[in-house]
């Protein structure tokens, strides 16, 4: 992986980054890795909702800008940008939750539709080269839940649920901003770089959301009571979130060098072969704990989740020449040794997973 960190590092040295959502799970991941290739990081988000979170843990070493505020409220979020100049943005602000979606479900599309549409029209207005990275989800694809199928980024977007439509109509949202106000054939008058990209079920340290698999795992482990699973048989296309972000990365510096070549989608998940039911998922967690049982509360009357999924990414692999660099148990593995930490020493541990990552 240094070679991916020496092809990096010069994209992003003292380049001003923009993240939204910075405050979340992924999001505060991402600012720990870019703190690392020195950048100049300023987040727009709303305040941590889990005070255990990453973000919160991170904060006394990582020097950046921090707004809070909605992604929703649009003249602020343009303001932010243009003052900011930014050589990068990434879009991770987002409803990221199936199960709240159903609870709140048009709140959920105008956060992830309109979010994303708001963040667009906030790069129209900046004059000057920005590459923008914005992300969606594994669950954008129309999902026949088919072990035979590994969907590419050609295949029909659809969603079942909410969340799923929401991140499937912000697909075509940014579709639409980078034909009509970002084509590629006039890119020397707007020199704006737009791509997506779709990440399958990414785990790591410090995700505390509600209805989340490792979260769940982790609060009945450390509270030593048997873990509830709601569908231990399907199937996700479990990653490291070191993972996909050095994908976002990547894929964020090389817009630099051919805008027609790399200004479109990019699915980031395991390798073919890699893909686990949760309930191998749970067992493997349990085992890595070193305690722990779990039991099947699978519930026919509750709301749709999908059974399976899994992603191609050899389009990643072709272009970007990405890969992922571990397979499903070293990233439970990574996951649950972060959440094994005491507090006070969950900043570090965090960088000392970033650097080990970056040297395999």
């Amino acid at each position: 992986m240094e070679n991916l960190v020496m092809q990096i590092v010069p994209y992003y040295r003292n380049k001003k980054v923009f993240i939204t959502g910075h405050t979340g799970f992924k999001g505060a991941w991402l600012t720990a890795i870019l703190h690392t290739l020195n950048a100049d990081i300023k987040g727009y988000a709303l305040e941590p909702e889990y005070i255990d979170g990453l973000y919160n843990a991170l904060q006394p070493i990582i020097n950046m800008q921090s707004v809070f505020a909605d992604i929703r409220d649009r003249k602020r979020l343009q303001q932010e940008i243009e003052n900011f100049q930014p050589d990068y943005i990434f879009h991770l602000a987002a409803q990221p939750l199936v199960r709240r979606s159903y609870e709140i479900p048009a709140e959920t599309f105008d956060i992830n539709v309109t979010g994303t549409a708001n963040v667009l029209e906030a790069v129209i207005n900046l004059k000057k080269k920005c590459n923008v990275v914005l992300i969606t989800t594994d669950k954008v694809y129309e999902n026949k839940e088919d072990d035979s199928i590994l969907y590419n980024e050609d295949d029909a977007l659809g969603g079942y649920d909410a969340y799923s439509a929401s991140k499937a109509c912000a697909e075509l949202v940014i579709c639409s901003f980078r034909n009509s106000f970002f084509n590629i054939k006039s890119y020397d008058v707007h020199q704006k770089a737009i791509a997506s990209v779709r990440a399958g079920n990414v785990i790591g340290g410090g995700d505390w959301s509600k209805d989340r698999i490792i979260p769940d795992v982790v609060r009945s482990l450390k509270n030593k009571v048997q873990i509830k699973v709601r569908n231990p048989n399907a199937v996700r296309p479990w990653q490291h979130v070191l993972d996909p972000l050095s994908g976002y990365l990547l894929l964020g510096g090389m817009l630099n060098d051919d805008i027609q070549k790399y200004s479109k989608a990019y699915n980031f998940g395991p390798l073919p072969n890699d893909h686990l039911t949760v309930k191998e998922l749970v067992e493997k967690a349990i085992k890595i704990w070193d305690d722990g049982s779990w039991k099947d509360t699978s519930d026919a009357s509750a709301p749709h989740e999908a059974g399976l999924l899994k992603l191609s990414i050899e389009k990643a692999q072709k272009e970007l020449k990405w890969r992922p660099k571990l397979n499903a148990k070293q990233a439970i593995e990574y996951t649950i040794d972060w959440y094994k930490q005491p507090a006070e020493k969950l900043a570090a541990y965090t960088f000392q997973q970033v650097q080990e990552y970056f040297a395999l």
